[in-house]
């Protein structure tokens, strides 16, 4: 991991900060789960909104992030407690901590600036380091050589067309393959050459991303599970939420939102049984009111200061009153 010394309150601009707050609306005596804690920007604007007499579990697989939002933090005492882990292990945090139920909870699923600014952590193709693309080393993930130079093709190909939309997928997998034949793909810039190589001239003449760009990201979210993460998490927090406690979302993927909007969609019906089924056999009630019919995005002087933002994606959900199960 690289050396580098970062001060987070200047590295990490948290997205959508105003906006987050205006929804979650954080009073004195409330606690919050921030499950991608990051440097810690979106706690510290949660406890600041709340005169600092909020609580905070904060949840993040990278080591490195987590000691710096400690750093960044620090102000805010015992009010906040860090945990070392997915934001799909969220209950494991919270047990730690004797929380039952939460006043509001938030995930940023976005990689963060400190992770993309590293070489050594492989992310990106423009400096050279090792494949790795790991977000935090629990020991829980492969890394992106493991995938480049050991996936089946038809793997290979999966990954890249689903995770990065790339319509380029079969050329660029096939690509691959012939390059590991000869030697192991150990370094970013390997694998961004074996990319760019894969393109057609006329598609990279047209292209206004760097030819990489999909392939990088595709890996990134196989590496991390980042849909089955955000699935998990989303399916098994409702329950924790108080009623007219709000769950937020950001998403920086149409994958990832899609996910959102439709687990949303999902919760606030009641019955879930097909439409030609006479009596309701399901027993599910309305969980949550939609708060965001669309995303909420940045406004013009965010994405000024913060280019981050501009993919960036809010969805708020409120949970309800338990409600008797029916259509």
């Amino acid at each position: 991991m690289g050396q580098q010394q970062h001060d987070p309150a200047k590295v990490h601009i948290p997205v959508l900060r105003d906006e987050v707050i205006e929804h979650l609306a954080p009073r004195p005596g409330g606690r919050y789960l921030d499950g991608t804690l990051g440097m810690g920007g979106h706690t510290e604007a949660i406890l600041d909104a709340a005169g600092g007499k909020a609580e905070v579990v904060g949840c993040d697989r990278d080591a490195q992030a987590l000691a710096l939002a400690q750093e960044r933090l620090d102000r805010f005492g015992d009010k906040v407690h860090f945990a070392h882990c997915r934001f799909s292990q969220f209950e494991r945090a919270l047990d730690e901590f004797g929380w039952n139920e939460l006043d509001g909870a938030l995930v940023d699923i976005g990689v963060s600036s400190l992770q993309i600014d590293d070489p050594e952590r492989g992310f990106s193709f423009l400096e050279d380091g090792p494949l790795d693309m790991r977000m935090g080393t629990l020991g829980d993930s492969e890394t992106a050589s493991a995938i480049v130079n050991r996936a089946h093709v038809d793997r290979l190909k999966q990954i890249i067309g689903r995770y990065g939309e790339e319509p380029m997928g079969g050329r660029i997998a096939r690509a691959i393959e012939e390059a590991r034949a000869k030697k192991p793909i150990e370094t970013t810039l390997e694998l961004a050459a074996i990319v760019e190589g894969a393109y057609p001239a006329k598609m990279r003449a047209k292209s206004r991303l760097h030819p990489a760009t999909r392939t990088f990201q595709a890996l990134r979210m196989e590496v991390n599970q980042e849909l089955r993460e955000l699935e998990d998490f989303l399916e098994r927090v409702v329950p924790y939420l108080k009623p007219g406690a709000r769950l937020q979302v950001i998403s920086f993927h149409s994958l990832e939102d899609r996910i959102v909007k439709r687990f949303f969609q999902r919760e606030a019906k009641g019955c879930l049984c097909p439409r030609e089924q006479v009596m309701c056999i399901c027993g599910h009630s309305p969980q949550v009111k939609i708060l965001t019919r669309k995303p909420v995005t940045a406004k013009d002087e965010e994405l000024a200061v913060n280019s981050r933002s501009r993919s960036a994606k809010l969805r708020v959900a409120e949970k309800l009153q338990e409600q008797e199960p029916g259509r």
